[in-house]
């Protein structure tokens, strides 16, 4: 039955490479392969009723409650117009310097990430506001996209985070199921929480790795800001601190209450879209229709998202009834080198699914198969959460899939090539495996803030 999983496996991954939509593919598939287990008697069809009570379990997760919450505050606070507002106030902070305006660039990244987290939306708004900005200074569109993109990403490490969130209900799941198979009933437990405070400091370090690459960068040439006779004058205190204390406030309001105990990670959602409102509505941007497309954005999201959740429940159902589970779980368990090897083989698999397939789909499909046996070796569920998240973060990058690629593509200007943003991508690439590598060497970095905090 073994045989029939691995077929299973591939077939599905062939028909998602075609271009068929992957919620219905990882459905389907398991549905075709119950079905023919069921001819052949080797799925008791009894087990097809497991379906619905998935269903209904995935519909009442309180933890995934958060997703449609921090979608709908990230939305708000993009129409609000707060990323034009960021970048244009530190645009005129640091522009006199050399390489200042894309040194901007990443700490607005940084902010946006910690307010929105959305990927799309950071990408696009500073794509629209900076890129010109950037190349009439004289940068090369190859930097000017590279930063571009590299910090538009920064949202799926820097909590609060779409990817963290469903990372972290699917490492939940399968660290309780790790300690099951080895006997220990008093189970532990891993949060969201616990996975927002390991990536801060990572998402902070790579952060700091990006700006200090654009500075040093811009000091050489092609890539040198021009001599412009006109510099904008610095920002006011007041326009610094209406630009910057609004989404600092609001970072500081829904981590610190996740991160201090006081609230779940969807009970700050909460908070977070209404302070997302809130903030809408002071800057005058709340009305009946932002607040209709604001929705819209939101319920399109959430679907997409819970479609495929529930399509990758079936996946795993009908896989691991097969036997899918204990198949991979020994093929890591024989390499030899160990947990090490086995923790390389799979971050090197998620880095190269990275190229082809979307976040949601690797984490709903590849590591609920591979985290088990993993934990069951003995690693941190939270360090390894966060070397998960920081890999899924460069599917965002890696041509020719990569999502921030397309959305920089869709608003850049028609002298920034395609191959423009390729090429300028690649060192951030770089930089996030590198930044992934020392994480990986000293566990610490996203180990010591979630056990601080407990």
């Amino acid at each position: 039955m073994a045989g029939i999983a691995i077929v299973m496996f591939v077939v599905v991954c062939t028909v998602l490479l075609l271009g068929y939509p992957v919620a219905f593919t990882l459905a389907g598939v398991a549905l075709w392969f119950a079905l023919l287990g069921i001819g052949i008697g080797a799925f008791e069809s009894a087990q097809l009723l497991d379906i619905a009570s998935r269903v209904y379990g995935t519909m009442s997760n309180a933890t995934l409650m958060a997703v449609p919450l921090f979608v709908f505050m990230g939305v708000m606070l993009e129409r609000s117009r707060l990323a034009e507002d960021l970048l244009q106030t530190m645009g005129a902070l640091f522009g006199r310097l050399r390489g200042g305006l894309l040194a901007s660039v990443v700490v607005v990244g940084a902010l946006l990430a910690a307010s929105t987290g959305i990927v799309g939306a950071t990408v696009v708004a500073m794509g629209l506001i900076s890129m010109p900005t950037l190349l009439a200074r004289g940068v090369a569109p190859p930097l000017a996209s590279g930063a571009i993109c590299a910090a538009g990403t920064l949202g799926q490490i820097i909590p609060p985070s779409i990817v963290l969130v469903l990372l972290g209900d699917v490492l939940s799941s399968a660290y309780q199921q790790a300690q099951l198979r080895q006997g220990i009933w008093s189970v532990e437990t891993v949060s969201v929480g616990d996975l927002f405070a390991g990536a801060l400091i990572p998402g902070l370090v790579l952060v700091a790795v990006y700006v200090v690459y654009v500075l040093v960068v811009s000091q050489r040439a092609p890539f040198v800001e021009g001599e412009t006779s006109e510099r904008e004058p610095g920002p006011s205190l007041w326009r610094l601190g209406t630009a910057l204390l609004p989404p600092v406030a609001l970072i500081v309001l829904v981590l610190g209450a996740i991160l201090g105990g006081y609230a779940t990670a969807t009970e700050a959602a909460g908070v977070g879209a209404g302070g997302a409102v809130l903030l809408a509505a002071l800057r005058g941007k709340l009305n009946a229709l932002e607040l209709l497309a604001t929705a819209k954005q939101t319920v399109t999201v959430t679907t997409m998202v819970f479609m495929i959740l529930v399509g990758a429940s079936m996946f795993a159902m009908v896989f691991n009834a097969y036997g899918g589970d204990g198949l991979i779980q020994g093929a890591l368990q024989g390499l030899p080198g160990g947990p090490i090897a086995a923790l390389v083989c799979v971050m090197l698999l998620m880095f190269l699914l990275g190229f082809v397939l979307d976040f949601i789909e690797i984490v709903f499909v590849v590591v609920p198969i591979v985290a088990v046996p993993l934990l069951m070796m003995g690693l941190d569920p939270i360090w390894l959460g966060v070397l998960m998240a920081m890999n899924l973060q460069t599917s965002f990058l890696t041509p020719p899939f990569g999502f921030a690629l397309f959305y920089l593509r869709g608003v850049a200007p028609p002298e920034v090539a395609t191959t423009d943003i390729y090429r300028g991508v690649v060192p951030f690439i770089g930089l996030q495996v590198a930044v992934l590598l020392l994480v990986a060497l000293v566990p610490v970095l996203a180990t010591w803030l979630p056990g601080l905090l407990s």
